[in-house]
């Protein structure tokens, strides 16, 4: 086995969840994530706690799409509700086989089930809030990720090791001192009142008065690298045009514009995949408006790969979520979605805050904030 699956399971128990003796956890994931899977189980069974699994198979999620009449579709799980309500911490593993498999459903559907799951998503949202829950979520490179991404498994397999500093000889060492690192980012914006994004079809403000900015640092996603909040919800306006295909539900919309007027969406428009865009816009009273604002400041991800996990963190781009917010950030939309679409703000882009320029083209200004690794200075060699 890689040695650095033991790296990233230790990291996901000891650090990102801090599991701890006597505490349940769930691990869930696809069985092709085996490996990691196993390796999570046996980590967490070394820390002493109670760890309890849910293992999908490849196929499951397609037959409910195709064969769910409408009580199945809104039916919300009791069983689930329990495991929310009793759980100390969850390790989530996406690990797809065929990215795409969604497709052909009809989104309609799948507004309609993601609507009726609204009050687990609070639940969740509500515990994790409170840190009586905490929860992670990574990837286990597969075939079908690595061919979005345009590139080989063994390549693709280096990408996430590589973006989740894997490499180094003790992870969780590096993340801490990247963790503070972006405090220093956080401190900063959590003075501030106002976030104007200007880039390439785009001119948006957002008020983030009297809301709480978060370091994400490796516990809820890996690899990380983002700092967070949820705008005010009725005082957004303007523009933006979203550079990357956005991928939703297996679902891919290309092009993707939305004009906001008082917090709520009043435009949506697509290249490609316009209608399932408007459908996601219209699942419920909470999606046409924000839950979440983020500087991407993860500068190992320096590429768009087709996989939000990684693309939302690249360094110098910015995203925001349609649907719910997260109650610790202040922001109190509910929607059964959340959706983050990214605007890469690398090339002509400026960031300002209360009206000052703190961002152009991806990099911040303040020296003390994240910023893109400098290549290694080649040196020459003494000829006599």
């Amino acid at each position: 086995m890689d040695p650095r699956v033991e790296k990233l399971a230790k990291l996901l128990v000891q650090y990102s969840v801090e599991l701890k003796k006597g505490q349940t956890v769930l691990i869930a994931g696809d069985a092709c994530a085996g490996p990691l899977l196993r390796e999570i189980y046996r980590q967490a069974l070394r820390a002493g706690a109670f760890p309890i699994t849910n293992v999908s198979l490849d196929g499951m999620e397609d037959i409910f799409w195709r064969e769910a009449n409408d009580d199945q579709l809104t039916y919300v799980s009791p069983f689930r509700k329990f495991q929310i309500e009793r759980i100390d911490a969850q390790i989530g593993i996406w690990a797809d086989s065929n990215t795409r498999h969604l497709t052909g459903v009809d989104p309609a559907k799948m507004a309609k089930s993601a609507a009726a799951r609204k009050p687990l998503t609070k639940l969740f949202l509500e515990r994790a809030a409170k840190k009586e829950l905490r929860w992670s979520g990574t990837l286990w490179p597969t075939h079908a990720f690595a061919q979005d991404a345009e590139m080989s498994l063994a390549d693709f397999e280096e990408f996430v090791f590589q973006a989740g500093h894997l490499n180094d000889a003790d992870p969780i060492k590096t993340w801490r001192a990247i963790s503070r690192r972006q405090q220093a980012l956080t401190d900063a914006m959590n003075k501030a009142k106002e976030i104007r994004i200007v880039a390439p079809d785009t001119d948006l403000t957002l008020s983030v008065r009297g809301r709480r900015w978060i370091n994400c640092d490796g516990h809820e996603n890996f690899p990380d690298g983002e700092v967070f909040t949820g705008p005010v919800e009725k005082d957004v306006n303007g523009h933006i045009r979203f550079s990357f295909p956005a991928v939703h539900g297996g679902r891919e919309v290309t092009g993707a514009f939305l004009e906001f007027k008082a917090g709520k969406v009043a435009q949506a428009r697509a290249d490609k995949g316009e209608d399932f865009l408007r459908a996601m816009v219209d699942m419920d009273a909470g999606s046409c408006y924000l839950g979440e604002l983020a500087f991407g400041v993860n500068y190992n991800i320096g590429r768009y790969m087709r996989n939000t996990l990684f693309d939302e963190k690249i360094g110098g781009t910015v995203h925001i979520a349609l649907g719910s917010g997260y109650p610790e950030t202040g922001n109190a939309n509910e929607s059964g979605l959340h959706w983050d679409l990214v605007c890469d703000t690398r090339t002509g882009g400026k960031i300002y805050a209360d009206g000052q320029l703190i961002q152009e083209n991806g990099v911040f200004k303040d020296k003390r904030f994240p910023q893109p690794e400098r290549p290694a200075r080649k040196t020459r060699r003494k000829t006599t």
